[in-house]
């Protein structure tokens, strides 16, 4: 009996509308995420680091410590290095895609936003209905007498 109250309550919680939005909105903007960096790899990046004089910042670091070669010209230790280009692509891809969703909200946003009306001035009440008029008028008669 606990196991099917268990399996229920999951049920329950997995099928409630934000849960399942949520998912949906993870995986679209998974998608979107691996088109904007597409864009920015792809379309963005080469004509900037052209007018910078041909860098690819993906290939921009430091090394700390050169890699050692053997005399046989195997690789004994790999380099060590600060890969500072790597991070400079993640953080236009970040800003570009951030820039991207700002502007797709911005778009939503003014497309479902109603236009606020001036608030009306408030309605008359409604006439009484002959009951209430009869009940108004026994006890006016009651108070009088």
């Amino acid at each position: 009996m606990g196991k099917s109250n268990l399996l229920q309550e999951f049920k329950t919680f997995a099928m409630k509308g934000n849960v399942v939005d949520m998912a949906v909105g993870v995986i679209i903007g998974g998608a979107f995420g691996k088109i904007v960096s597409s864009v920015v790899a792809d379309i963005i990046m080469p004509p900037l680091g052209l007018l910078i004089g041909g860098v690819n910042f993906t290939d921009l670091k430091w090394v700390m410590k050169p890699a050692e070669i053997a005399a046989d010209g195997k690789e004994v230790a790999a380099a060590v290095a600060l890969n500072y280009g790597n991070f400079l692509q993640a953080t236009f891809d970040f800003l570009i895609i951030a820039f991207s969703i700002f502007l797709f909200i911005k778009l939503i946003n003014r497309l479902t936003h109603k236009k606020e009306e001036e608030p009306a001035a408030p309605a008359a009440p409604p006439a009484p209905t002959k009951e209430e008029v009869l009940l108004t008028e026994i006890r006016d008669i009651l108070k009088k007498s």
